[in-house]
């Protein structure tokens, strides 16, 4: 025992390149590295965000059918505007859960939403606000984890790979953290990537926290239709369907040989990938993007003559939107320019290099409007985009803006 106590406490660390004479060489011991923790990602989704901040100045009105859009004015005396009462071409911009469940949902016109709700309450878009508490929940998120993508105003990825909770307890506090801050309330999925995660955010709103983990892959997901696969969108959610693809099983399950004769080689790998939830791409802490767009896929292809009104109000919004992730990012941008599909699946794109770049709705409508003009509308739209590049960082904090009402050009 006093030869074992003396060895150790005579084993002291020798100067480099000297070792005691009365003891042998040591030999190097290899210390076993723990395994890589599996990834851990989350979406955070806000919940009807625009609807719920405007029930924040008028805590009255929940519980009741809300949509935001049109050009109402803010209620006088306690006396709100209804959708019965809208004349017009404008679009829904987002609506309360109530709304929805009549058949409401945003992007769709108001006056086809009034047929629907016509006693539902419509309150006017406040950009203003939703920069206020867009910054606040994400402020207080940051605290459980600074590692978040911001992916818009009202959503955003977090990395939790890193962190000792479990996810429940993750979730949680997600939520709570949210909630303290702005008194509003998100929805949550934690999965090991991105893809699953978007997909698991929504599927238990509002107020969810939904949890991918072994087999819930097979059980939760593959259920769901292929649309609900963000990338997936109508156009190909038709293909599919002619292909007898409905569900995500039945997109994991496809041959591979006819994914790829219908949607060639990249887009046929992309599909089997996710229907098997595989992505392994990373959550982007900081990014410098070139650029900044907006676009809008119609649920009807619209005339550019007899849908005026409407095309007016949605290239409006666009570029209400576009401005908006302008001033969240922080920068301002001196070349304009539009998207335009056709019904024949065309593509046309126009751009104007401005003397100054910009960053308030006004001015990029203005410009976008002479890139409109010079495309000849002569079929139908599919879809309208608006994009602003050439980007560079803004000096002084952006001046919240208000709304003007344009006309398309």
């Amino acid at each position: 025992m006093a030869d074992f106590r003396r060895s150790r406490l005579d084993h002291r660390p020798e100067p480099p390149g000297q070792q005691r004479p009365d003891t042998p060489p040591m030999t190097p011991t290899r210390v076993a590295s723990a395994p890589p923790r599996e990834r851990r990602i989350a979406h955070l989704d806000m919940d009807a965000f625009f609807a719920s901040v405007g029930l924040l100045r008028y805590p009255d009105l929940r519980g009741q059918p809300v949509v935001i859009g049109g050009w109402a004015s803010p209620p006088e005396n306690g006396q709100y505007a209804r959708l019965r009462d809208y004349v017009g071409r404008g679009v829904i911009t987002t609506a309360t859960y109530e709304a929805r469940a009549l058949g409401v949902h945003s992007a769709m016109g108001m006056m086809k939403a009034a047929r629907l709700a016509p006693d539902a309450i419509v309150l006017p878009v406040d950009f203003q606000a939703y920069r206020h508490y867009s910054r606040l929940f994400k402020a207080a998120v940051a605290v459980i984890t600074p590692c978040i993508e911001d992916r818009g105003i009202d959503e955003i990825y977090l990395d939790l790979t890193d962190l000792n909770d479990d996810s429940m307890a993750l979730g949680r506090a997600l939520k709570r953290a949210v909630r303290d801050a702005t008194g509003l309330v998100c929805s949550v999925g934690i999965s090991p990537n991105k893809l699953l995660s978007k997909i698991a955010s929504d599927l238990d709103k509002p107020d969810g926290l939904t949890i991918i983990g072994p087999g819930d892959l097979e059980r939760r997901i593959w259920p769901l239709p292929a649309s609900k696969v963000n990338g997936i969108g109508p156009k190909a959610t038709r293909k599919l369907q002619t292909l007898g693809i409905v569900t995500i099983a039945d997109l994991a399950a496809a041959a591979p040989d006819l994914l790829q004769q219908h949607f060639g080689l990249g887009t046929a790998q992309w599909l089997l990938d996710v229907a098997h939830g595989r992505d392994d791409r990373p959550v982007v802490t900081e990014s410098e993007p070139k650029t900044i767009s907006r676009e809008t896929t119609f649920e009807r292809d619209l005339h550019a003559r007899h849908d005026r009104a409407l095309l007016s109000q949605i290239f409006l919004e666009l570029c209400e939107h576009l401005s908006q992730d302008l001033a969240r990012k922080g920068v301002r941008g001196a070349t304009v320019g539009i998207k335009l599909r056709f019904d024949d699946f065309r593509i046309v794109t126009r751009d104007l290099t401005l003397d100054a770049p910009v960053t308030d709705a006004e001015a990029i409508h203005r410009a976008a409007g002479q890139c409109l003009k010079r495309v000849t509308l002569n079929r139908r739209l599919r879809l309208l985009g608006v994009r602003v590049s050439k980007l560079e960082p803004i000096a002084a904090p952006h001046e919240p803006h208000r709304p003007v009402q344009l006309e398309l050009c």
